[in-house]
């Protein structure tokens, strides 16, 4: 097992949840791992890091697979102007590789914000750490674990 997905199965051991990590095929983007969890396209849970233009500071967002981050929302709930965060910064912050970020398991957690649409799912997946692997979890008990608040910032 890769570190990323061992680092995210002690993430979901030290919340007390049970490990729901498979590796149900490519998952690298939300209309892949969907088709490879036999599930709705908005049950995917995108972890999409932002930077802070002025902090250089990351920002996770955690968005149902069909949404699409509105900047200027964002920026709101950041309290600055973000831009993407590079493939570098993300791995350092997170510890992740882009395609594989899970919304749990950072090497440092970054402030972090939820699409209220996933809540209108009994269960929703996630990246496990690689472009392969996803677990599942409840919507709340995501949001909880991930630290993560629920806001809109979707268009």
């Amino acid at each position: 097992m890769s570190k990323s997905v061992t680092r995210v199965a002690r993430a979901l051991d030290a919340a007390g949840l049970p490990n729901t990590i498979t590796e149900p095929g490519e998952a690298r983007t939300a209309e892949l791992a969907a088709a490879a969890c036999g599930c709705e396209l908005d049950q995917i849970v995108k972890s999409i890091l932002f930077a802070g233009q002025t902090s250089g500071a990351l920002y996770l967002f955690l968005t149902a697979g069909g949404n699409r981050i509105c900047a200027t929302k964002a920026s709101a709930l950041a309290g600055e102007d973000l831009g993407r965060a590079d493939a570098g910064q993300v791995r350092v912050t997170t510890g992740f590789a882009i395609g594989g970020v899970a919304p749990i398991g950072h090497l440092a957690a970054p402030s972090t914000w939820a699409d209220p649409r996933l809540l209108d799912f009994d269960t929703i997946f996630a990246a496990a750490g690689t472009p392969r692997h996803i677990f599942s979890i409840a919507p709340r008990v995501l949001m909880s674990v991930a630290h993560a608040t629920v806001a809109d910032f979707t268009e």
